[in-house]
């Protein structure tokens, strides 16, 4: 299949995300050729705000590998991947993404990232979110103890 055959899946995915009540979002996760995961936006169906296209099929597709990585792979999406979806991508070391409409094509629709790409850069303190360490003497033993693991599985 073609890049833009994927992506139709992809936007069939999104809009039958709308016929059920999920949001306009559709992915699918392809390795050699195959489509081996698919997403559909469940944010508002499962009350959770992470059920974003992009994350249920990175979820699926690491079920699928039986690992944490998608190396090999590559994520079609609907639409620009926003910066949670696009931080997933980078964690599941998938290689790379396709997409059909873009961040304004959503915030068209009322699904507009520019507010979080505008506090990402940001420093911190100055973020809507207020981030503040506090320091606890107990806060590195986690840490280390992932240090010394000997056979711990990186990521």
């Amino acid at each position: 299949m073609t890049h833009e055959a994927f992506l139709e899946v992809a936007i069939d995915e999104a809009a039958a995300s709308v016929r059920s009540g999920g949001g306009p979002f559709g992915a699918v996760i392809v390795r050699d050729d195959r489509i081996i995961a698919r997403g559909q936006n469940r944010v508002t169906l499962t009350l959770d705000p992470t059920a974003h296209a992009e994350i249920v099929a990175i979820r699926a597709a690491c079920q699928v590998v039986s690992s944490h990585e998608l190396q090999g792979v590559t994520l079609y999406a609907s639409t620009e991947p926003c910066p949670l979806c696009l931080s997933a991508i980078y964690w599941a070391r998938i290689d790379r993404a396709f997409y059909a409409s873009t961040r304004d094509d959503a915030a068209s629709a009322g699904f507009d990232d520019a507010e979080l790409y505008r506090e990402l850069a940001l420093p911190p303190a100055e973020r809507r979110v207020r981030l503040q360490r506090i320091a606890m003497p107990a806060a590195s033993e986690p840490l280390r103890a992932w240090t010394a693991l000997p056979n711990k599985a990186l990521y």
